[in-house]
Formats: C-alpha cells, structure tokens, sequence
C-alpha cells in the first residue's frame, strides 16, 4: 500500500493561503537569508499510478519577499530573476514517486532537471466539509545553472551570496469533489 493511496484521481487545486513557495541562501557564508513568493498557479493531478500523476506550477517573480525591500528589488533585476525579460519560473514534473518528484525547473529561459526529496502528509477533512491533502518538497540547486550569477567577494575570503539555494514547498492541496473526482 502507498502512502497516495488515499487520494481519490482528479486535478487538485492549491490552496495559495495554506501553501508556500520559497527558498534559503546562505549570506557572506555565516547566515541565512530566506525568502517567498506571494504569487504563484499550481495543479497536481493524480492519476491511477503514481507514473500517471503530474505537477506543473509557475511562479511570478516579482512576487519575491525576503522581507527587505532593497535585496527584493536587486532580486527583480537582471542581475538575478530579470522580471523584465523572464517574469515566470516554471516546474514541469516529469517523474513522481513515493519519495521524490523530478521535473524541468525553469528560470531565465534556463530550463534544468530538478530532483525534490517528497514527503505526503496526509489526508485530513475541513471545517468546510471538505478535504485537504499535504505535501513537503526540498531540493538544493546551483543557482549558477540558470544563469543567476551576480556576487560580491567579501573581506576574509568568500561571497556575498551562495551559489547553494535550498528550494522549499509546503504545499496544501483542496481535494476534487463531485465532477472533479474521477473515483
């Protein structure tokens, strides 16, 4: 038995409220700078094998909040996400299992295989009368494969920003009923 077992096929919406995009960059190699993006469509369909399931999702970069307005601006420009010329990032899973999801990520015009370690939460009713269901995502990418290459050298040896990004999601998912449902 699997652990999606519990999910009924059909296309799942994503609750933007209960979900979030982000990412973790280490700053002048001692700290952490995380942030999120506000403004992103996701489906998750579930098919009758986990080979028949898929994930697509794209992702306004403007929307990027790491809770400094100046960094959040330099994020916009060309020197990083270039909102000008390429304001979406796009996944396209192509492979899910019990414990991961690979797919093309894309940022920049730059499209690259990702693996995301997987972890299913679960199945819970709402308040509402209806269901909601839970996912986890990680991965570590090298922000240089898509061209994100800005950097400073600091004093004392290292940069300013790491080439390391840690990409997380948490992820909520509103459960089909009725003609969604393919059960």
């Amino acid at each position: 038995m699997t652990v999606f077992n519990s999910l009924a096929p059909g296309n799942y919406a994503v609750d933007p409220t209960h979900t979030e995009i982000g990412f973790t960059a280490r700053h002048m190699m001692v700290a952490k700078v995380r942030g999120t993006f506000s403004e992103f469509a996701a489906s998750v369909d579930v098919g009758e094998t986990l080979a028949d399931s898929s994930v697509t999702a794209e992702v306004q970069l403007n929307s990027v909040d790491t809770r400094n307005e100046d960094r959040d601006n330099h994020l916009r420009t060309s020197d990083f996400f270039d909102v000008e010329n390429h304001p979406t990032m796009t996944f396209r899973s192509t492979e899910i299992t019990e414990s991961s999801m690979t797919g093309d990520l894309t940022i920049k015009g730059n499209t690259r295989p990702v693996t995301f370690d997987l972890e299913f939460n679960g199945v819970s009713p709402d308040p509402w009368g209806g269901t909601r269901a839970g996912f986890e995502a990680t991965t570590e990418v090298n922000r240089k494969d898509w061209d994100l290459t800005w950097n400073v050298a600091v004093e004392g040896g290292g940069v300013l920003v790491s080439e390391k990004v840690k990409l997380h999601l948490d992820v909520e998912l509103v459960v089909p009923t009725g003609e969604e449902a393919q059960a």
